[in-house]
């Protein structure tokens, strides 16, 4: 229960904030008094200028009036913990973001009342990239501005888009067949802007115009997606937001179609064509699959590229710090393996062949009533 009446009336202003209508019961119910309580509190607010009108009757109902100033960073303890949070944690995937977001957390800290300055001030994180994220370069601030206004406003867009495409034969600075990790990889691009004023990216030389209505932006594993109608094509599409650079404006307008799914995350995660490559690992592969495309692309990690080859049959290209563990990656798929390249991952393949075949001599032979003796290699009779 809210203890003082200047603290209810503040957390009742923070509900019409998340919410312009409440009902009675509800609001008394997250104040935790009674009814009668919550329409005094209601006039309270009433004579410090806040229009809060009622609609009466069963289940009436509270609703601030439009034009209502409410009072600034009005925040409670748990939102002032998850501003703070979410700001060290936000991942870098926007250029010049993360010096904005401790800017950001230094101005709200500063306007808080002691109590809650403490509580943010007591949680400080440090957020570790992770490289199975495969992120991509951070995109510029004024290219999602840009995209985002034209989704609002419903803008056909134009850009030049750098497609995915497999990467080529094994470089011969690979490294050879090793179980030891790499150093990280730094991942830096050049940044987009409102208009083509780049080249696409050195290791996507080839880029298409495209013509789209962009209906959403997403965000999976550190890397910007706009969800698109392709006009050229006839068909939605997932673009990754880094190989976008945007042509002049249009005036051309659309009407939103449906999305191609209830979930747009299953539809971007299941994408063949992601705009994804694994070009920042050391050892990169591919191998065909007897399993559909759109089942392994529902599984694929960040940085794959599927490609369909028949109905049953896929090519899968991944990245990994080490060859066998990129043969262990390709193992994880439950399918039938056939290597197209290099031969580094094929001897990858039979290297772990054999310490599979050797750690299953461990486990006892049920039909034999055998346990193996991992030192000889053969089975030694209980």
């Amino acid at each position: 229960m809210v203890e003082t009446t200047a603290a209810r009336l503040l957390l009742l202003l923070s509900l019409f904030q998340s919410r312009r209508e409440w009902p009675g019961a509800a609001l008394a119910q997250r104040l935790t008094v009674s009814p009668r309580t919550v329409r005094r509190d209601v006039e309270r607010l009433r004579a410090l200028g806040y229009p809060v009108h009622v609609t009466k009757g069963p289940g009436g109902a509270y609703r601030l009036g439009a034009g209502a100033r409410l009072p600034p960073l009005l925040f409670d303890d748990d939102q002032a913990l998850a501003i703070a949070v979410a700001l060290q944690t936000a991942p870098v995937t926007v250029a010049g973001i993360a010096e904005a977001a401790d800017r950001a957390l230094a101005t709200i800290r500063q306007v808080l009342p002691t109590s809650l300055r403490h509580r943010i001030d007591a949680v400080r994180v440090t957020a570790i990239d992770n490289a199975w994220d495969f992120a991509a370069p951070p995109v510029a601030p004024d290219l999602l501005l840009a995209l985002g206004t034209a989704i609002h406003h419903h803008s056909v867009l134009t850009f030049a888009y750098a497609s995915a495409t497999p990467p080529p034969d094994p470089a011969p600075t690979a490294p050879p067949v090793t179980d030891s990790a790499p150093p990280e990889a730094a991942s830096t691009g050049p940044a987009a802007t409102d208009l083509p004023t780049s080249d696409p990216p050195p290791s996507h030389p080839t880029a298409v115009a495209r013509r789209v209505e962009p209906h959403q932006l997403a965000v999976w594993s550190g890397r910007w997606y706009l969800l698109a109608w392709d006009i050229g094509r006839g068909a939605w599409a997932a673009f990754r937001v880094d190989r976008i650079v945007l042509g002049p404006a249009t005036a051309a307008r659309f009407t939103p179609r449906p999305l191609p799914s209830t979930d747009p995350t299953a539809f971007i995660t299941g994408e063949l064509d992601r705009g994804d490559t694994p070009d920042h690992w050391p050892c990169r592969g591919q191998v065909l699959l007897d399993a559909p495309a759109a089942v392994i692309a529902r599984w694929a990690p960040g940085g794959a590229l599927v490609e369909e080859v028949g109905p049953n049959r896929c090519r899968l290209t991944l990245g990994a710090w080490s060859w066998t563990g990129l043969a262990a990656l390709f193992g994880t798929f439950g399918s039938d393996i056939e290597v197209v390249g290099p031969p580094e991952l094929a001897i990858a393949c039979a290297t772990l062949a054999r310490r599979y075949a050797a750690a299953s001599r461990c486990l006892p032979d049920p039909a034999a009533g055998r346990t193996p003796d991992p030192a000889a290699g053969t089975a030694v009779r209980e």
